[in-house]
C-alpha cells in the first residue's frame, strides 16, 4: 500500500497559478505511474493527468492540456503538479492517486490510492 499527502491548494484569482505536491511513501512504486484528479461539487471525479515513473511519459486530460504540467522528484518520492492560467471552471478538490497497473489508464478505477485531497478554488 502506498500513502500519498498531497499539499499546495489554496484560492487564487482567474490567470494565476498553484503548483500542487503529492508526496508518496509506502509500497515501491518505481514502475506504476502517479496521477491527478479532481471532483468539483455534484461532479464526478475526473483524470487531469498522470506520469509514468519510469519515463518521462505523461498525460493529460484535454481540458488542461498546456496549461498544467506534471512532473516528478524521484530523490524526494514527490509527484507535483503545476498549474497556470487557472479558470474557474478548475474549481475542485485535487486528489493524488497511484496507479494499481503500469501503465496509465486515465480512469479512477485503475487508480488504488488516493490521498485526502487539496482544495483549489479559483475567483472570477
Amino acid at each position: 500500500q502506498v500513502q500519498l499527502v498531497e499539499s499546495g491548494g489554496g484560492l487564487v484569482q482567474a490567470g494565476g497559478s498553484l503548483r500542487l505536491s503529492c508526496a508518496a511513501s509506502g509500497r515501491t512504486f518505481s514502475s506504476y505511474p502517479l496521477g491527478w484528479f479532481r471532483q468539483a461539487p455534484g461532479e464526478e471525479r475526473e483524470f487531469v493527468a498522470a506520469i509514468s515513473w519510469s519515463d518521462d511519459s505523461t498525460y493529460y486530460a484535454e481540458s488542461v492540456t498546456g496549461r498544467f504540467t506534471i512532473s516528478r522528484d524521484n530523490a524526494k518520492n514527490t509527484v507535483y503538479l503545476q498549474m497556470n492560467s487557472l479558470k474557474p471552471e478548475d474549481t475542485a478538490v485535487y486528489y493524488c492517486a497511484a496507479s494499481i497497473t503500469p501503465m496509465v489508464v486515465a480512469a479512477k478505477s485503475y487508480f488504488g490510492s488516493w490521498g485526502q485531497g487539496t482544495q483549489v478554488t479559483v475567483s472570477s
